[in-house]
């Protein structure tokens, strides 16, 4: 997909193996020898940092804590002045203030718009308006638990039914605590919450309120549809803090996402309310969030 933007991959690695070839890379060729023997290339992960590059994609797994090994990932890249575009949620949601010091003492600038979202232009937008200018930003932010919520309602069948189809079809991971619990939505709100303090406080998901849909019964969905309204997972970042939870609202209303859609309503002091809406995850749609991302970096030549 790079190549159809222009650009030229150098490196190419997963946690135990890369390649590298400063005249560029055959991603293609890559992926077909990782589909076939389970490895990128024969070199050691560490090598990719020893070639030539202007731009780290970071897409490691997100961790909770440290967020390692995404964060030294960034760090050795920001260290030697070049840029750095996170799909990883774990560096920026975790060690803000840290990742931000090593931003203004290096030549290098980071970007990180997949992280939120996926396809939906929600960190550019939130640029472009101003962080001062916006005064809460909510939302439906997990598209996991967002299907499990309306095919509940849809069918007025249990959690625990619809999450073994939601498996089925590849929506719902095997084990799908992050999503049905909260805590990527919290992930997600704790960068949006950082960007909008502007340095002045420092959010983690340890300061987030959050709660899951896992004890949502089939019920509840019902009654709240004969009072026409439904339930849906709501993220919230406002001055008041991070919140994560199953709320009640209006059906019909922009909210009420269906499926794995996803939504988010950027309050401003100007403007009003702009809703956002689009897949929130998916390959392609993380890798356009991405490559848009390196189209804004300052000094880039394709």
């Amino acid at each position: 997909m790079a190549a159809s933007y222009g650009y030229t991959v150098t490196g190419y690695a997963d946690s135990t193996s890369a390649v590298t070839n400063p005249q560029g890379i055959d991603t293609t060729a890559v992926t077909a020898h990782k589909n076939t023997t389970g490895r990128v290339g024969n070199a050691d992960p560490s090598t990719l940092f020893e070639t030539e590059y202007d731009v780290l994609i970071e897409a490691t797994p997100t961790t909770l804590g440290d967020a390692e090994p995404g964060f030294t990932h960034v760090r050795r890249a920001l260290e030697h002045d070049c840029h750095v575009v996170l799909a990883n949620k774990g560096p920026i949601a975790e060690r803000y203030s840290e990742i931000m010091t090593l931003v203004d003492t290096s030549m290098g600038s980071l970007r990180f718009e997949a992280t939120v979202g996926g396809a939906i232009p929600v960190m550019g937008t939130i640029e472009d308006i101003g962080p001062p200018t916006v005064t809460a930003v909510r939302g439906v932010l997990n598209g996991t638990a967002n299907f499990i919520l309306s095919r509940m309602a849809a069918e007025g069948i249990d959690y625990e039914h619809v999450l073994a189809e939601a498996q089925d079809l590849g929506v719902a991971e095997a084990d799908p605590s992050f999503d049905v619990d909260g805590t990527d939505a919290a992930l997600k709100c704790v960068i949006v919450a950082n960007v909008l303090a502007g340095g002045t406080n420092e959010y983690t998901l340890t300061d987030a309120v959050v709660d899951g849909i896992t004890d949502i019964p089939g019920s509840a969905l019902e009654l709240a549809a004969e009072d026409g309204r439904t339930i849906r997972l709501i993220a919230e970042a406002s001055p008041e803090g991070v919140r994560v939870g199953p709320r009640l609202v209006p059906q019909n209303t922009a909210l009420a996402v269906s499926g794995t859609q996803n939504i988010v309503q950027i309050e401003t002091k100007h403007a009003g309310q702009l809703n956002l809406s689009g897949r929130g995850a998916g390959g392609s749609e993380t890798a356009s969030a991405v490559l848009a991302d390196v189209g804004r970096l300052p000094s880039l030549s394709k």
